[in-house]
């Protein structure tokens, strides 16, 4: 799927400590491997990470580096991984919510998926956007001034939007455009 090459490029996977939805971790992941990227598993806490097969526990993922130890300058692009606890457990996290801010804001490629943007909400660096998510989140998106859209993937500037697991090829396909058009 190495579509596009991404050499060179360091991409941060932010997750919390556990409800992270495997398929939205390990397809990007091995996606930016392919492309040539590093990707770096980020988290809130050193150790490991639970992620689950919906509501299943699945496997557990070490922890390269935590979001405190970090700045958006180490980093070419940034992935959100879903699964409702994770997302929900990610947006309490102010140091977590700061870096995600900084990383939109910075203009840098920026992919998110399923419930991960619940972060993007907490971090208010939706308003005016145009966005897609699982379809629960669509009440909160709009409210925090995004224009919720139903599509596999949804690119609006250097943010790239999914809705869940069956759109991960369109999502990684457009994210590592953006990776690889990126200076």
């Amino acid at each position: 799927m190495a579509e596009q090459s991404v050499s060179g490029k360091t991409i941060a996977f932010l997750v919390s400590t556990e409800g992270i939805e495997q398929a939205e971790l390990t397809g990007p992941w091995e996606a930016v491997k392919e492309a040539g990227g590093t990707p770096v598993l980020l988290s809130t806490e050193s150790g490991e990470v639970q992620a689950f097969n919906h509501l299943d526990k699945a496997d557990t993922f070490g922890v390269d580096k935590v979001v405190d130890d970090v700045s958006v300058d180490d980093f070419d692009g940034l992935v959100l991984p879903g699964g409702a606890p994770n997302g929900d457990l990610l947006r309490t996290f102010e140091s977590a919510v700061t870096f995600v801010r900084g990383f939109v804001e910075s203009g840098k490629p920026t992919a998110v998926i399923c419930h991960a943007p619940w972060v993007l909400v907490e971090a208010d660096v939706v308003r005016g956007k145009q966005v897609t998510s699982w379809p629960s989140l669509q009440t909160d998106l709009r409210n925090a001034g995004a224009e919720w859209v139903d599509q596999e993937v949804v690119v609006d500037g250097n943010l790239v939007t999914s809705r869940q697991p069956d759109d991960i090829p369109a999502f990684n396909r457009e994210f590592l455009a953006l990776v690889a058009q990126a200076a």
